[in-house]
């Protein structure tokens, strides 16, 4: 009984308090809206008895389709509406519960990238009804319920009370609470991929372990998928929200336009993880290609190295072999000085093609760094 009571809670909220019930109301109180906060698991088996609750209070049902998509672990994000409902699905960062201890931990390198993870939560965002839809261990309706039921005990410097004013006002905070997950993610992300650069241009280190780069860089790509289908989606929220119709009332004009105002701030986040992501990818492939053109800078340099070298000794072996010649004729064979005046045509010549590849620059002392 205690599982069935945490997979499925109401609250309703109006403009000045909180108030958790034990259980869905036969009718749909005066005032304010009901949040109805329910679990994927117990979706299947408390359907008919929401269906008919949602029947009676909004003389409406969730379509069938729609209650597929709320069921469906794998959907991405994206928008949809009838005449009763809207309907949003967005992947919440599973990753993000956790990044704080990750970050404390000091994790290695690429840890936090392949672990990223999504789940979608989804939103029937009715009139004065909202029906969200998580999974069995997500945080955010807990939060939430902790967070307004804080924020139901006071009001802000103009004596106007901080909770949601609609199903849509709510909605819109828990996905930008959501989103708010993705910016916090960015520092990790943008430590971890810098400690792969390190590894990747450090010349004293043998860089092999592209596997778990490859993942970091499947991982990257998953993620701005994610974030395309979620800007998407609140794109089309967004324009459904334009084609609203123009209360009458100032108070509901106000409400209307700050929705249009949370929106587009919830958009403009997404935009930016979208863009940090995209930037983290760009920042991949250029420390893959410049670890790759200092790989092949060294192995010119050694290269050009053995090359001179061997244009050194070259000339050195060829007098070596001209007197190691067995003829009895050959000048400076029968000297006692013959030897020294050799090594000295050696040192000479060795020395000599020595400072003009010095001159050219063939050779130098100079380290990357």
């Amino acid at each position: 009984m205690a599982e069935a009571a945490l997979a499925l809670r109401v609250f309703h909220l109006q403009s000045d308090q909180l108030v958790e019930l034990p259980q869905t109301p036969a009718e749909l109180p005066a005032k304010g809206f009901v949040w109805i906060g329910i679990s994927r698991s117990a979706l299947e088996s408390a359907l008919p008895e929401l269906q008919a609750t949602l029947q009676r209070w909004t003389s409406s049902q969730l379509v069938d389709l729609h209650v597929s998509d709320l069921l469906n672990k794998q959907l991405p994000s994206h928008f949809d509406y009838t005449s009763w409902y809207d309907l949003l699905v967005f992947r919440r960062l599973v990753a993000a519960e956790r990044s704080d201890a990750v970050d404390a931990q000091g994790a290695s390198a690429g840890r936090t990238i392949e672990g990223v993870d999504t789940n979608p939560v989804g939103f029937a965002v009715f009139d004065r009804v909202l029906v969200s839809v998580h999974s069995d261990e997500c945080v955010v309706r807990e939060y939430f319920a902790q967070r307004l039921a804080q924020l139901g005990q006071g009001t802000d410097l103009r004596g106007v009370s901080r909770l949601p004013t609609s199903p849509a006002d709510l909605m819109l905070r828990m996905v930008n609470h959501m989103v708010d997950s993705y910016l916090e993610l960015r520092r990790l992300l943008t430590r971890q991929l810098g400690q792969l650069q390190e590894q990747l241009l450090n010349p004293h280190s043998h860089f092999n372990d592209w596997r778990r780069l490859l993942e970091s860089r499947n991982a990257l790509h998953s993620l701005e998928d994610t974030c395309e289908d979620q800007r998407s989606a609140m794109q089309e929220w967004l324009d459904a929200l334009e084609e609203w119709p123009q209360p009458g009332d100032n108070a509901a004009a106000r409400d209307q336009e700050l929705l249009r105002v949370r929106s587009r701030d919830v958009l403009e986040h997404i935009e930016r993880v979208l863009l940090h992501v995209r930037r983290l990818e760009q920042s991949a492939e250029g420390a893959v290609q410049l670890h790759f053109s200092a790989l092949s800078n060294r192995t010119n340099a050694i290269m050009r190295t053995l090359t001179v070298l061997t244009a050194i000794f070259l000339p050195l072996n060829l007098i070596t072999g001209f007197f190691g010649m067995n003829f009895d004729a050959l000048p400076l064979i029968h000297s006692a000085t013959g030897v020294w005046v050799a090594i000295g045509i050696m040192a000479m010549v060795g020395i000599g093609l020595g400072a003009f590849f010095w001159r050219k620059r063939y050779l130098g002392t100079h380290q990357p760094p």
